[in-house]
C-alpha cells in the first residue's frame, strides 16, 4: 500500500510495490478534498485506513479500481455506499453516484497517473 507522492505511468503503477494483488488492475482510494491517491491493497478498506491514519476525513474517501490495458476506472467499492447515501443516493450501492465526486476522482487520477 502506498499514497502516491509523485506522478507515475500506468506501467509503473502496475509495479508500484513488490506486492501486486491483481495482474491487470489495482485497487485505489482517492481523497477528493486533499487530492491524494492511495493504491495497491487487497481491499479498498485497507487503503481507506491508510489515508485516515494520515489525516483524511472518511466522508472524502472513495474507492475504485484502475485497469491497466486498456486504461479504465471502475467505480466499484464497498466503501462508497455510505458516501452515496450521504450525497442523497441511498440505493446506488458500491459505485460513485455523485457526479461531482466522480469528476474530482478523474482529476486526481489524471494528476497522479500519466
Amino acid at each position: 500500500m502506498v499514497i502516491l507522492s509523485h506522478s507515475v505511468s500506468v506501467k509503473e503503477l502496475a509495479h508500484i510495490e513488490e506486492i501486486v494483488f491483481f495482474d491487470d488492475w489495482i485497487k485505489c482510494v482517492a481523497d477528493i478534498d486533499q487530492g491524494l491517491l492511495a493504491v495497491n491493497a487487497a481491499m479498498h478498506a485497507d487503503l481507506e485506513e491508510l489515508l485516515l491514519s494520515q489525516g483524511s476525513r472518511q466522508e472524502s474517501l472513495y474507492g475504485f479500481n484502475i485497469f491497466f490495458d486498456p486504461f479504465e476506472i471502475e467505480y466499484d467499492s464497498l466503501i462508497n455506499a455510505p458516501r452515496n447515501r450521504a450525497a442523497g443516493y441511498p440505493r446506488d450501492g458500491r459505485g460513485v453516484s455523485d457526479p461531482a465526486a466522480r469528476a474530482r476522482i478523474e482529476e486526481i487520477v489524471k494528476k497522479w497517473i500519466q
